[in-house]
């Protein structure tokens, strides 16, 4: 019996179609296009269009996009939708430009050229069924004529405040009256709606090229940016299909976007914990340590192996080699934490995410993100196109696979997942929260075949994060389990915002039933009929 008590939601149901989304008005947008007889493709455009603008903070069309597509006729494709650096970009240039051993959020070079948009385009051309002015419809509407500011977007809107605040086209948009906007609060967009229409109407290269595209340019370089008209032009071409990895846990298939994402490093951390009990009887000091220690070591190989897709020839094979994983494996111990270490040496952040299967049983997995909250802060006032900050997670290291280059895509945290069995989708899911979304995927994932919990309960379960040298612990997990940690030498933090979001769609094919869940530490939720 379903717990009303202790559990903040129970799961969506539905038989025939459902949208999942960290935002009522893009859930809500993405049925009715499913109501219309909508494919999938055409669900998740209108979504994530309707998030970009009530969610500006997370997401919009100065960012970049990720996506698995699952048709009902079994496999899976990928899709990369991330942008590039300009073609001026090189470790020399920026270290001449004055900068150090990072690229700050704020600076123009964080601003890759968005490939949000040529993602959009190129899954509408190739799987979309309706129009886009029509997808678009209910997202220039919330542009034009304002949006109510939901309670979770609120709290993260007035935590950046002061950040925002420190552009002054950016703060004209997203600080009326110069403060962040209380819960129901109407805000609108008006240069937004305008610039939908446009990629309704031109599609990408309305977008890329001509005016828009020469101002967006302008304007980053009026900020001492290394962009060109050209290197936007070259934008709209940019998304790409390729083939997803993938690795078996539990019994499943799981799918991710190849590198320059961080599903690599998901499927990495997955392998390590298949080799422990991580069931329902396992102390939950020992699984949270077991997931942190998975999770050092996964992360550590993103960080140093994973750069733009042409400079990671056979690191796939590599790292989830029986070999590998074996090596990486064996570094856990139970009773204390270790340093990570690569599995040959000696031992010694804002997103979206949603998820969507239509009538035909085709399925979508779709992330789409401006990296910080409110991406690198730098609004051009022409376009109305806030820019993300993915170029921050460039490296100021020659010879690094993740080194800024010209032309070349940075490594990426946003990481859209899809769970395949039998040749069948089962469940696209993914996680939102940055650098947590390969942990994130790690912890969804076992909570759901590990542990037997249904899709909401295994994401509204307290989480953890190990990640630069602190494991992050949210307050619902308790104080005897905080000290037990302690004691094995974790370095602990009690985080004082939620970590991430999720949203996933399982298919019961034996029931007939669609089960849905959309993460309790946002606004959204999960809807289908």
């Amino acid at each position: 019996m379903f717990d009303f008590f202790s559990a903040r939601r129970p799961e969506t149901l539905g038989s025939k179609a459902m949208i999942a989304t960290s935002h009522p008005l893009a859930t809500a947008a993405g049925l009715e296009i499913l109501v219309l007889g909508g494919k999938a493709v055409d669900a998740a455009l209108a979504a994530v269009a309707v998030q970009c603008v009530v969610d500006p903070l997370m997401t919009g069309i100065g960012g970049d996009c990720f996506a698995l597509y699952a048709p009902a006729s079994g496999g899976v494709r990928a899709l990369n939708g991330s942008g590039r650096a300009p073609a001026a970009a090189s470790v020399a240039a920026l270290k001449a430009a004055g900068l150090g051993d990072a690229i700050p959020q704020t600076s123009p070079h964080a601003v890759t050229v968005p490939g949000a948009v040529s993602a959009w385009c190129l899954l509408h051309r190739d799987l979309g069924t309706l129009p886009l002015a029509r997808i678009f419809e209910r997202a220039i509407g919330y542009a034009e004529a304002g949006f109510p500011v939901t309670p979770r977007v609120a709290q993260d809107w007035a935590n950046h405040a002061g950040l925002v605040g420190q552009d002054a086209h950016a703060a004209a948009v997203f600080l009326p009256g110069g403060r962040a906007p209380a819960p129901g609060e109407v805000i609108r967009q008006p240069l937004l709606a305008a610039r939908l229409r446009e990629i309704a109407a031109g599609g990408a290269d309305a977008f890329y090229a001509g005016a828009t595209g020469a101002a967006m340019a302008g304007h980053l370089s009026g900020l001492g940016g290394l962009h060109t008209a050209e290197d936007f032009a070259a934008g709209a071409g940019a998304a790409f299909w390729t083939d997803p990895i993938h690795a078996s846990y539990a019994g499943h298939d799981i799918y991710e976007c190849p590198p320059n994402g961080q599903g690599l490093a998901a499927l990495v951390i997955l392998k390590i914990l298949e080799g422990f009990d991580l069931g329902p009887d396992v102390p939950l000091a020992d699984r949270l340590h077991l997931h942190a220690e998975a999770g050092k070591l996964g992360y550590f190989h993103r960080d140093a192996l994973i750069g733009d897709p042409a400079g990671c020839p056979d690191l796939t094979e590599r790292l989830l080699s029986d070999e590998v994983i074996g090596a990486l494996r064996a570094r856990i111990r139970m009773d204390r934490a270790l340093p990570p270490a690569l599995w040959d040496e000696p031992e010694h952040k804002d997103t979206i995410y949603l998820a969507c299967v239509d009538e035909d049983g085709n399925a979508i997995s779709f992330i789409n993100s401006i990296f910080h909250a409110f991406g690198s802060t730098r609004l051009d006032p022409v376009s109305g196109v806030l820019f993300h900050s993915r170029g921050a997670q460039f490296r100021l290291i020659e010879g690094h696979p993740n080194a800024i280059g010209p032309m070349k895509r940075p490594m990426h945290t946003i990481i859209p997942g899809m769970v395949m069995k039998d040749g069948q989708v089962a469940m696209p899911f993914g996680v939102m929260g940055g650098q947590y979304q390969a942990s994130g995927h790690a912890q969804f994932l076992s909570n759901v075949f590990d542990r037997g919990m249904d899709l909401q309960a295994a994401m509204d379960e307290a989480r953890s994060f190990a990640f630069d040298g602190v494991l992050e612990l949210e307050p619902g997990i308790p104080e005897e389990v905080r000290q037990d940690l302690a004691a094995r030498g974790h370095v602990l933090r009690i985080a004082t915002s939620p970590i991430g979001g999720s949203q996933a769609i399982a298919i019961d094919r034996a029931a007939g039933v669609l089960r849905g869940g959309s993460d309790s530490r946002k606004d959204g939720m999960a809807l289908g009929f």
